[in-house]
């Protein structure tokens, strides 16, 4: 199994592994995920996930796993722009979980999304059960990046589609510079400001740097065994969707 420099990016420089590391992490920020994703985005991360999702759309899936779902935004908006008969989000943190639960009830989405506590890279369903997967900011946070890739493709059934947003590093020399001062100086200081947590978003600066770039993850998801792989880059280069199919 292949390693890579960002699976051994961890927020706090502890004995304990990335996964519990992460988890820790998450739980410690939840009450201000959403708030904060809004506001260090001005806003517009919301259609980074619908561009994201709406690469579904010609599939029609009905059966749809969200991976690292969080606080559950992808999920709610899969129901909201596809119409999918149920979605199941997975998330290793139970208080992102939580929150995911609150806004799921709210909306009266209960019997249509389910959230549960899961891994990434030890997906608790059989082979072949979903038409499509998605994963939002998530697989940074991966241990291991080409197993967790693996259980994506294991749970999906064959035809079905799998779509990626994250992070990935602007190559234009200006807006290159604007972004480094951004995640290694602004995203750090708002994190400690509202979510009392500096580290978490230091963090944030740390994994998308170690991550593979657009080229290298691109040819790790052919690797892993994906067909008709293609990414298309948002926002110049701040973040990519990357889509493949089994």
């Amino acid at each position: 199994m292949t390693s890579f420099e960002h699976d051994t990016v961890v927020p706090y420089q502890e004995s304990s592994s990335k996964k519990q590391q992460v988890q820790k992490m998450f739980d410690s920020i939840a009450f201000r995920y959403d708030f904060l994703n809004r506001f260090l985005s001005a806003g517009i991360d919301t259609g980074w996930r619908k561009k994201a999702i709406r690469e579904l759309k010609m599939t029609d899936p009905k059966l749809i796993l969200d991976v690292a779902t969080g606080t559950a935004d992808v999920a709610i908006m899969c129901h909201s722009l596809l119409n999918p008969e149920k979605i199941t989000g997975i998330d290793i943190s139970e208080g992102m979980l939580a929150l995911g639960r609150q806004k799921i009830s709210k909306l009266g989405l209960t019997g249509k999304i389910e959230l549960l506590p899961g891994d990434s890279e030890t997906i608790n369903f059989p082979d072949n059960t979903f038409d499509a997967l998605t994963v939002a900011f998530g697989v940074r946070n991966f241990e291991n990046l080409e197993r967790g890739l693996m259980e994506m493709k294991r749970v999906l059934k064959p035809g079905g589609k799998m779509v990626i947003l994250e992070f990935s590093k602007p190559s234009l020399p200006v807006i290159s510079q604007l972004y480094q001062f951004y995640m290694n100086v602004f995203c750090p200081l708002i994190g400690k400001l509202f979510a009392k947590d500096k580290k978490a978003y230091q963090y944030l600066n740390e994994s998308v740097k170690a991550f593979p770039s657009t080229k290298k993850f691109t040819e790790l998801v052919i690797a892993t065994g994906f067909n008709n792989v293609y990414h298309k880059p948002l926002t110049l280069g701040v973040c990519t969707i990357y889509c493949g199919s089994k």
